[in-house]
């Protein structure tokens, strides 16, 4: 199994155990909380410059 089977697996289980409300709860806490706290300590160029990273995968 690799490893992106393995996280789909466990995020389909914790949608059936948990719903989907689940999923929309934890993503506004750590968005809110984490992506702020990131914004002030490196500035918004910051996610400008692992946006550019990621785009090149």
């Amino acid at each position: 199994m690799s490893r992106s089977e393995a996280g789909r697996k466990g995020g389909l289980s914790t949608k059936q155990k948990y719903g989907v409300e689940f999923y929309s709860k934890i993503g506004s806490i750590g968005g809110k909380k984490g992506g702020l706290t990131t914004k002030k300590r490196y500035g918004s160029e910051f996610y400008q410059k692992i946006g550019r990273k990621g785009g090149m995968k």
